[in-house]
């Protein structure tokens, strides 16, 4: 029996919009802003049918995210996809090492030997790499003239070049790696076309994989071969690698577009980032809160009863968090609406929270850190080239995303 209060038997099974807001692509949708206000936990339903609890305030979503009788392991990845009965689709089982989808223990073991890599101390050293990627983009953006689409000249390629140095992934190797890692986060890509992009992801890894263990090398791979490499099987390097390439990947190269765009949506503050070194780490922070462009955590399992902001949820329900909603939570950030460098965005969930709280969030913030003010020291008069309402986002995802950005200056 389902308890919860103000939901009606009618609206017990709405559709949850992944959209955002039709007056603001920055906002989440009206109705996950309707609903942290009026029903933050509420039933609604996944796109595969099966009916869900959204939980939308920070408190609420810190605490689903860090209490382990949510199990990350236990629902299927047919959720967040439409069914089709005529063009039925095997879903690939959760490969063996990519622990985003585990619980304690093996989760707790596959992390622990991965996050010595991404320490912030460690993301340091590859500081010096970033700042060269940066500014070799920057270079090639000027002299290839104006007007530029910033995703395939900045955003997407920068990211990918930091994760192809840190695994070892073979620079000629890159284009086919974007294409891969952008269909893996996009939801309408169709299911058959998502299966063979994932085995060939799959396959590829494992290459990489063989090549590490014949000749380890000074990357992340062959770090893990030889000082892990009998602990691991290689199907457990081909999981790590997959996830980290994916994740590592789209989500700052997204991060990288959508904030250039926020902040030529706000230049005076734009300029701030620009001339004044100190505030960009806490511009950063404010930026990631606001935009949160993953709008969600995977969808988890209650392994037993477990009361979440007074509705109980029953052993078996599905949940499924609201990152873009907690961050706005104005009980916990004042003004939370508001786009502002100088807020104290602690405690944001852009990473998420507790044991799978995003490992790659140092490297992340690094490159956050280094790309934003080096193009807009480079190009102080960039600017749009197209009217704002000329972007183009992409419809589905899980990942905010726009399809291109074309600037000038």
């Amino acid at each position: 029996m389902w308890r919860t209060e103000n939901t009606t038997p009618e609206a017990r099974f709405v559709p949850l919009p992944f959209r955002r807001a039709q007056a603001c692509p920055f906002d989440p949708a009206s109705e996950i802003t309707r609903r942290r206000a009026e029903e933050p936990v509420s039933r609604f339903q996944l796109p595969n049918g099966d009916s869900a609890w959204l939980v939308t305030r920070h408190a609420d979503v810190r605490g689903v995210l860090s209490d382990p009788r949510f199990s990350n392991a236990l629902a299927p990845g047919t959720l967040l996809r439409p069914p089709n009965p005529d063009r039925p689709v095997e879903e690939p089982p959760m490969p063996l090492g990519m622990f985003i989808g585990m619980d304690p223990p093996e989760h707790t073991r596959l992390r622990r030997i991965v996050t010595g890599e991404f320490t912030v101390k460690r993301m340091n050293r590859l500081r010096p790499r970033i700042e060269q990627i940066v500014s070799q983009h920057l270079d090639a953006m000027e002299l290839a003239g104006r007007p530029v689409d910033l995703v395939q000249d900045f955003a997407m390629p920068i990211p990918s070049l930091v994760m192809c140095e840190l695994l070892g992934v073979p620079y000629g190797d890159r284009a086919d790696f974007q294409r891969r890692s952008r269909a893996a986060v996009d939801m309408a890509v169709d299911p058959e076309q998502g299966l063979v992009m994932f085995l060939e992801m799959q396959e590829y890894m494992a290459s990489l994989v063989a090549g590490q263990r014949a000749d380890a090398g000074d990357d992340l791979l062959g770090m893990l071969v030889r000082e892990h490499g009998d602990e691991l099987s290689d199907a457990e390097l081909v999981g790590i690698g997959n996830m980290l390439l994916t994740a590592g990947h789209e989500t700052t190269a997204n991060m990288l577009a959508i904030g250039v765009l926020l902040l030529l949506r706000h230049p005076r503050q734009a300029a701030v980032i620009r001339d004044t070194p100190e505030v960009v780490d806490q511009a950063v922070e404010e930026m990631l809160r606001y935009l949160s462009i993953v709008p969600s955590g995977l969808v988890r399992t209650a392994t037993e009863e477990v009361p979440v902001g007074g509705t109980l949820i029953e052993a078996g329900d599905y949940v499924l968090v609201s990152l873009p909603a907690a961050n706005r939570d104005g009980t916990r950030y004042p003004d939370a609406d508001q786009f502002d460098i100088t807020h104290n965005a602690d405690q944001h969930v852009a990473f998420g929270h507790g044991i799978h709280h995003c490992i790659g969030a140092p490297l992340a913030r690094m490159e956050l850190r280094t790309a934003f003010p080096a193009l807009l020291r480079r190009f102080p008069t960039l600017r749009l080239a197209v009217p704002f309402d000329c972007v183009r986002f992409r419809p589905s995802g899980s990942v905010h995303s726009v399809e291109a950005l074309p600037v000038t200056w």
